[in-house]
């Protein structure tokens, strides 16, 4: 990993800060998670949600030293800002809107529900698959638009400025998408007839809205095929292309998309295939196949999902032997690093927005691991000769508080720009939250005022000052000169 060599230092052991485990229970009943999704703004990039087989949705706070395999469970809700049951059936795909005030989750009860993070209440349902919906995603630049792919092989689009049609049955306000692509991944078949499994096989796997702001890029259960589908048109694909073109796939077989992932410039489409590998696309090229292909990990199953890196230079991917693996993306013949720690499946994965090196990772053990870089001063993966780096005055307010938590066993909620309120405390918290005061102390600013002050009535009380002449902008005083090479050899002569 010679472009980002910090990344084959990843742990998460509970040294570093941010890396540990976090057991999915509830009220000691072990869950297995299915989805998970680090906050996507600087309010809310180091928190974590987990969503589980139970209906559940947590929120854990990357921040803070999480516990170890071994003291997890005990712990498990002590790592926890809140939690919910969000659904009354299995959550599939979680993602973050509306700047982080809100939550979409995807559930095996056939619907999207819109969650208010602030308060945790359910604020709308999207309604009218017929299958357990399987994969969210938002747009780019207007997180009012939603896509949404169902195991009824059906993918629907959404815009939640819509008017509401009338409440369920307990209250919730429904809506209903503004246009459907039925059969989106089905063989064309002169009989229109088919059985249940064959149905079930034509499931939609993964959406994606694109960065241009008018395509989706879809997969499926029942073929290898990427579509790229137009807004604007969505009688037919403008892209239909098979993932395994020049890959030599086994003949005859057809092995279906588990995953599609991009990168936060929409140059790249990873898609994780059961074939066991990884296929990348140039999205301007789409019509060229894939232009790189990993190999390495094992994907036997749905659930096991892969995920690009924001800069689009490395792929995370989880793997059915229960290690996660991690591939440069301009060296795809090179070996993988591998990541060892979890006893089941390694299932869903997700890239930290605010730190290179912290990625989570989840699951078949009930178990998400947060994994952190031991060197966390790496925050660029450029090379440090060409990084400008910014430093700030720790804020002493902010480490009091910090140490303090670290004493209690309780975990301080992140602010929310949530219309709703600050985001509160779960009922596992013993303390009630409190927000975190990332700003200067008042006592800070008056004494940096105060310097500031005396040093410019210093400079006003210097002769030159005084006399008001040109020389005293041109020739300024000795305590106001900058500097130089010249006046540190002067001085050391004598």
């Amino acid at each position: 990993m010679a472009g980002l060599p910090y990344l084959a230092d990843l742990s998460s052991d509970p040294g570093g800060r941010g890396g540990g485990v976090i057991a999915v229970d509830h009220s000691g009943d072990a869950a297995i998670p299915f989805a998970i999704s680090f906050g996507k703004t600087a309010q809310t990039c180091n928190l974590l949600a987990v969503a589980d087989e139970d209906g559940y949705v947590g929120l854990y706070d990357t921040r803070w030293r999480l516990p170890s395999a071994s003291s997890s469970l005990e712990k498990s809700a002590e790592t926890r800002v809140s939690d919910w049951v969000a659904h009354n059936n299995a959550i599939f795909d979680v993602c973050w809107i509306k700047e982080g005030s809100q939550m979409l989750t995807a559930s095996g009860d056939q619907t999207v529900k819109i969650w208010s993070v602030g308060n945790r209440k359910c604020i709308g349902v999207l309604s009218g698959h017929t299958g357990s919906v399987k994969s969210l995603s938002c747009h780019s630049s207007n997180s009012e638009l939603i896509v949404s792919g169902s195991r009824d092989g059906s993918f629907a689009l959404w815009d939640l400025r819509c008017d509401p049609k009338s409440p369920n049955s307990h209250g919730e306000t429904c809506l209903t998408s503004s246009a459907v692509v039925r059969e989106a991944h089905s063989p064309i078949q002169r009989n229109r007839t088919r059985s249940r499994a064959k149905a079930a096989s034509t499931s939609i796997t993964s959406v994606l809205y694109l960065k241009d702001d008018v395509s989706i890029a879809t997969s499926g259960a029942a073929d290898n095929v990427v579509k790229i589908w137009d807004t604007r048109n969505l009688k037919v694909p403008v892209s239909n292309k098979n993932s395994q073109a020049g890959a030599q796939p086994l003949e005859g077989v057809k092995h279906g998309i588990s995953c599609l992932s991009q990168d936060s410039y929409g140059a790249y489409i990873a898609a994780s295939c059961m074939d066991n590998r990884i296929y990348l696309y140039s999205v301007l090229h789409m019509n060229k196949g894939p232009i790189k292909v990993y190999t390495g990990s094992k994907i036997e199953s749905f659930f096991v999902k892969s995920a690009i890196s924001p800069d689009g230079t490395h792929i995370l991917g989880g793997s059915s032997d229960g290690n996660v693996y991690l591939w440069q993306v301009d060296q795809p013949e090179s070996a993988p690093i591998v990541l060892k720690g979890h006893e089941g499946e390694a299932t869903s994965v997700d890239w930290c927005a605010s730190e290179v090196g912290k990625i989570a990772t989840s699951s078949d053990d009930s178990t998400v691991r947060v994994w952190s870089t031991k060197k966390m001063d790496c925050t660029n993966v450029s090379s440090p000769t060409v990084i400008r780096k910014r430093i700030t005055a720790p804020n002493t307010e902010y480490r009091r508080s910090s140490s303090h938590e670290h004493a209690t066993t309780s975990r301080d909620a992140v602010a929310c720009t949530s219309g709703d309120g600050e985001l509160q405390s779960g009922c596992h918290s013993p303390l009630q939250p409190r927000a975190l005061d990332f700003g200067t102390p008042e006592s800070t600013k008056k004494r940096a005022f105060t310097l500031f002050q005396e040093e410019a009535l210093s400079a006003r009380k210097s002769p030159e000052a005084q006399m008001n002449s040109p020389s005293s902008v041109l020739s300024p005083p000795p305590s106001l000169k900058r500097r130089t090479i010249r006046d540190y050899f002067a001085s050391a002569a004598s």
